[in-house]
């Protein structure tokens, strides 16, 4: 077992990394920026340490100053949380060199699972269904058109490397073809150093399912149900839910089977979560694999009664997943909200600044993760994400009364949030029909306010 952990990370996820080592006895380090000297992952961890200024590129990316914090520390592991170094390659295998345990996925898994190109090809090789498209990367616009040709469109053209929507062009006919694969290109290149592009065939309206799995160094892989993510604005998640209401046993069985291959693929250990898109027909595509724990990961632990953080780290100490986990059964319903400090009024612009009053809900099925509280200054420099409202209900339609109401019961003063827009979202005939899918919420906010309205009856 570890005796120290260094927590390359900031904000909620720390603060929930050093809950669970507290609970497994072990020492925590968080390190913080000057913009993060009065966060609450510094008061709550043993030990805090100032790596850099306010830009995440001098502090948190910084990786000499995290590496110089283990030293200064003697700290055993480190815990890189969900994004900055999370899925960082270069990082994995310093830590691995320097025999400091990285609580994340190995060098070699990263980057075979970062590629988009090759981790098709990988999933395809083990009979994983892929969505129809190019074989690797398109090298050249006359190859692209062929393939766009053969498949038909709409297609989409995707960056090999990265995420977040980057590199991404939707393509409908062939006269938007050149422009899209040249700007996706420079794109790509721009977001993630790599101009590779691949090509695959657009599906209308998918949802997007995540199969949470853990896995230890022994072989075992262990599927933890699915979450709902198919409600996005430009590719970024903001409610997820754990059943997803279009789910069956059957699809769930498929879904869990290939997720086992997929893992097996490349000797998974740790928490990782592989992302599906399921079309009308509920077929279902390998998308990607995180090699990481997911910001949506409280979801599974609300309808499982587990704590992903915690056997997470168990995994990567070399302890097998105990016999239990292989029969535990989902109950209930949960429901995520994510809060951030934006305006939606104003096409959601970024609102830091102080937080003059802070109240968050609670009581029967409600969990709030955050490190905001009043009279915290949220910075500029980071992702705007200032607390994860998380309900649990026996069935959907209570978890939906529930997270209305704990969202009725916030109270953020002196910046702007997207209470007010998640607020709409649950009001919504459609979601609360469960008629939803990844294009749900930019095509509710570009519709016009006639169609709008005819949109949410």
């Amino acid at each position: 077992m570890f005796n120290k952990i260094l927590i390359a990370n900031r904000g909620e996820i720390a603060l929930r990394i050093i809950r669970a080592c507290r609970e497994l006895g072990i020492k925590t380090v968080a390190v913080y920026s000057k913009a993060d000297e009065l966060s609450l992952h510094t008061k709550f961890a043993d030990e805090a340490i100032c790596i850099g200024p306010n830009e995440s590129s001098k502090s948190y990316l910084n990786i000499p100053s995290i590496l110089a914090a283990v030293e200064l520390t003697d700290s055993d592991a480190i815990h890189p949380g969900y994004g900055f170094l999370s899925e960082s390659s270069k990082f994995s295998a310093i830590c691995r060199d320097n025999n400091i345990a990285f609580i994340g996925s190995d060098s070699e898994t990263i980057n075979l699972m970062g590629n988009k190109s090759l981790a098709k090809d990988t999933m395809k090789n083990v009979g994983v269904p892929i969505i129809p498209g190019s074989d690797g990367n398109v090298n050249s616009f006359d190859e692209a058109k062929f393939l766009c040709d053969s498949m038909g469109y709409p297609v989409i053209i995707k960056a090999a490397s990265g995420g977040g929507g980057k590199g991404m062009r939707l393509v409908n006919n062939e006269s938007e073809l050149q422009n899209a694969y040249e700007m996706a290109k420079i794109e790509a290149e721009a977001a993630f150093s790599d101009s590779n592009v691949y090509v695959e065939k657009f599906l209308k309206n998918p949802r997007h399912i995540e199969i949470q799995v853990i896995c230890d160094s022994f072989g075992n892989v262990i599927p933890l149900g699915e979450r709902e993510c198919s409600l996005q604005r430009r590719h970024q998640k903001i409610l997820e839910e754990s059943p997803s209401c279009i789910m069956n046993q059957s699809l769930r069985n498929k879904l869990y089977e290939s997720s086992i291959k997929a893992c097996k693929a490349v000797n998974y250990v740790g928490a990782g979560t592989i992302e599906y898109l399921v079309d009308n027909e509920m077929n279902y595509y390998f998308m990607e694999m995180n090699t990481r724990i997911q910001v949506e990961h409280p979801v599974t632990e609300m309808v499982f009664g587990l704590d992903l953080i915690k056997n997470q780290i168990l995994a990567h100490a070399q302890i097998p997943l105990p016999d239990w986990m292989k029969n535990i059964k989902i109950r209930g319903h949960a429901i995520e909200c994510r809060v951030n400090a934006e305006d939606p009024s104003k096409s959601f612009m970024p609102s830091p600044g102080l937080i003059s009053s802070f109240h968050m809900p609670g009581g029967n099925g409600i969990r709030i993760d955050t490190h905001a509280y009043s009279g915290y200054f949220v910075p500029q420099f980071y992702d705007s994400m200032i607390a994860k409202i998380i309900v649990h209900a026996p069935n959907r339609k209570e978890a939906i009364d529930r997270m209305r109401g704990a969202l009725d019961e916030c109270v953020i003063e002196g910046i702007q949030t997207t209470i007010p827009f998640l607020k709409e979202i649950l009001s919504n005939p459609k979601f609360i029909e469960g008629d939803i899918h990844t294009g749900f919420i930019d095509k509710l906010m570009e519709w016009e306010q006639g169609e709008y309205d005819e949109f949410t009856r």
